[in-house]
């Protein structure tokens, strides 16, 4: 029902806020059941998958060198400052929804929808691509008999499609799509003894490395790089030679090569975002959820650095096969038998990785299928409290693209959903903190904290409009800029939000400036100096206006330290690392966009349950007008009156 302007009331309907009552976050229809443990097994076995076992030896002999250790340390901080951002909203929203609700909660509807359909289509390329690395790793110890057969007689000769249909990882998708199905407490016992086995291989792997390494291998000299070089490249004499494997030591590719290597490092730690998706399904969720995210971000470091270090010892790092590192490497140093141990550890390693692939999908679909912005036939749970029609639809997605297609060039696309979710979340962080008190206004009961149907429109409206319009209606001079009150206000929070968009934007032009600049910034051509100090001075200005705002005195469990420098680090660095994909991989994004917002605008936004609430109250709104009209002064209710019956018809 348009009451305003049409564009008015359009632009209301992109904004509109999720409003979720204290009482609404213990309600839940699905089974809660998953313990501390259990987040941490799934976080590890997300995000410590068959990387572990190939990431570290390319990485060390094209980028890094031994100083991967270096490189997996950076990228574990960059990590860590999402993971913590993930923690803070783990404990004050613990709802199924992760990146998807946090945005919903504190930014708007388009921008949550958003986030969530990218959430979709990184997770069931992460199902699909996972899924037909499983089946290939398992054919390499079949000696390819697998390959062999349906290359032969159901060959596909068409661009974009995969080389021959992969059955093979079909059936794995829909088996776990059935245990998934079947109840969460029993995939989360199978991601649990996956993830043991994982550890218990990577600790091998660790002792290994640390007994049968050399030391020497940090200390190799240019001199040996280049007789090496001369050798692979059938060259007759050394004089002039330059060595492709850098200048040796323990960082032979400069600074530049470890920071590169922390670059593609990062998305090593991709996963642990699932976490955030169990809000519904395990105990005590506050507390749980931010340990979960936390230990599981830590052991995957450990996991990391221990292993790339024993790699580099083992063996000379420009030795190492990129492919298979950790074979070769126990062939090296004459423990040949030790590879199968290796391949059995890989493959419980893309077991658990694809468990957390397909666990958070059905959950992401559930939720906002829950919420109307999706078909509502996905929000439906089975008798053993399980997302069931979402979790058999995602995995027959998922299951279809690993059949036909050849995933290598959409893998890209998988990073533009995950940066932007922990761009959102570390802005809805930034917002969140400054929100006035009202923000998290709620009505004592006895049975426990509720808020009112009359509230939450209440709440929902002034959420939606308040920032659009206070900005204008107040003249903000620098004095309320730079000495604001000491409580948060809905003026000191339309700061915050303006500031956080001009740090956005500018930090878009910024990495892009970065990016395709870097050769005009270090030749200090004047026009890259001039833009690069705007930039700089805006971001600075922005920042700085944020710190002199005051945050909401609202304690939750946990709280992401440092505020605003933190958050505001975060998304400089994963806006950075979009930058750096491919023009292809922002073009097949744009039409997964263009299908996405043919959902949106044709079902969610007339669908949406927070759309008929507003509904709702304004209707109930023009209702008590019309009554008051007619009535006479004497029967009009004072404010104190209406707060009386108010209190006596408050369902708790």
């Amino acid at each position: 029902m348009i009451h305003c302007g049409p564009v008015l009331s359009f632009t209301r309907c992109l904004i509109r806020r999720k409003i979720i009552s204290q009482s609404g976050l213990e309600d839940s229809k699905l089974c809660r059941c998953l313990t501390t443990i259990d987040l941490i097994a799934l976080g590890v076995g997300s995000t410590l998958g068959a990387g572990v076992y190939v990431l570290a030896g390319e990485v060390a002999k094209w980028d890094s060198g031994p100083s991967i250790i270096i490189s997996f340390l950076i990228a574990a901080l960059a990590s860590v400052m999402a993971g913590l951002c993930y923690a803070e909203f783990g404990a004050r929203v613990p709802k199924t929804g992760s990146a998807y609700l946090y945005s919903y909660v504190t930014v708007g509807e388009l921008c949550a929808f958003i986030t969530g359909w990218n959430l979709i289509l990184s997770y069931v390329i992460g199902t699909s691509s996972v899924a037909r690395a499983w089946s290939g790793t398992f054919d390499e110890l079949l000696g390819k008999q697998i390959g062999i057969f349906f290359g032969t007689y159901f060959r596909m000769n068409a661009p974009g499609l995969a080389e021959y249909p992969d059955f093979f990882a079909v059936c794995l998708i829909l088996l776990l799509s059935g245990l998934l199905s079947f109840g969460v407490k029993e995939s989360a016992w199978v991601t649990k003894v996956f993830t043991a086995i994982n550890i218990v291989v990577l600790t091998f792997v660790m002792i290994t490395g640390f007994v049968k390494g050399d030391p020497e291998n940090w200390k190799i000299s240019e001199e040996t790089l280049i007789n090496f070089t001369v050798i692979t490249s059938n060259l007759s004499s050394a004089e002039n030679v330059t060595s492709i494997y850098g200048v040796g030591g323990f960082t032979p590719y400069g600074l530049n090569g470890t920071l590169a290597g922390a670059a593609t490092c990062f998305y090593a730690f991709v996963g642990f975002d699932c976490i955030a998706t169990t809000g519904e399904e395990v105990k005590n969720p506050q507390k749980a959820i931010p340990i979960g995210i936390v230990t599981s971000l830590l052991v995957c470091f450990l996991a990391y650095f221990g292993v790339s270090a024993a790699l580099t010892l083992m063996m000379p790092y420009y030795l190492l096969d990129a492919r298979s590192p950790l074979p070769v490497a126990f062939e090296y140093v004459g423990w040949g038998p030790a590879k199968y141990l290796v391949a059995v550890g890989s493959l419980c390693a893309l077991s658990t990785s694809l468990l957390g692939s397909m666990f958070p999908l059905p959950r992401i679909m559930f939720a906002m299928a829950r919420d109307g912005l999706l078909f509502n036939f996905l929000g439906k749970v089975s008798k053993r409290q399980s997302p069931v029609t979402a979790t058999m639809a995602s995995g027959v997605i998922s299951a279809v693209m690993a059949f036909f297609f050849d995933l290598k060039a959409l893998v890209d696309m998988m990073s533009i959903g995950t940066l932007l979710a922990y761009t959102l979340v570390a802005a809805c962080v930034l917002l969140l903190r400054y929100q006035p008190t009202s923000f998290y206004k709620q009505n004592n009961c006895s049975d426990g904290e509720n808020l009112t149907a009359e509230e939450d429109g209440e709440l929902d409206g002034n959420a939606s409009e308040s920032h659009l319009t206070v900005l204008k209606e107040q003249d903000l001079s620098c004095s309320l800029l730079l000495n604001p009150s000491l409580v948060p206000t809905e003026q000191t929070s339309a700061v915050v939000y303006g500031c956080v968009g001009f740090i956005t934007v500018t930090v878009c032009a910024l990495s892009a400036l970065i990016t395709y600049g870097n050769e005009a910034i270090l030749s200090l051509v004047p026009w890259s100096i001039g833009l690069l100090a705007i930039f700089l001075l805006v971001f600075g200005v922005a920042v700085f206006i944020i710190t002199k705002q005051p945050q909401s005195q609202t304690r939750v469990v946990f709280m992401v330290p440092f505020l605003p420098y933190l958050p505001v680090l975060s998304i400089f660095v994963n806006v950075y690392l979009m930058m750096q994909l491919s023009g292809g991989t922002w073009i097949r994004f744009s039409i997964w966009m263009i299908f996405g917002f043919a959902i949106y605008f044709g079902y969610g936004i007339r669908h949406s349950v927070e759309g008929q609430q507003d509904n709702e109250s304004v209707q109930s709104e023009t209702e008590n007008t019309k009554n008051i009209e007619g009535m006479d002064d004497n029967d009009i209710p004072t404010e104190l009156d209406q707060f009386i019956r108010h209190e006596k018809t408050s369902e708790c």
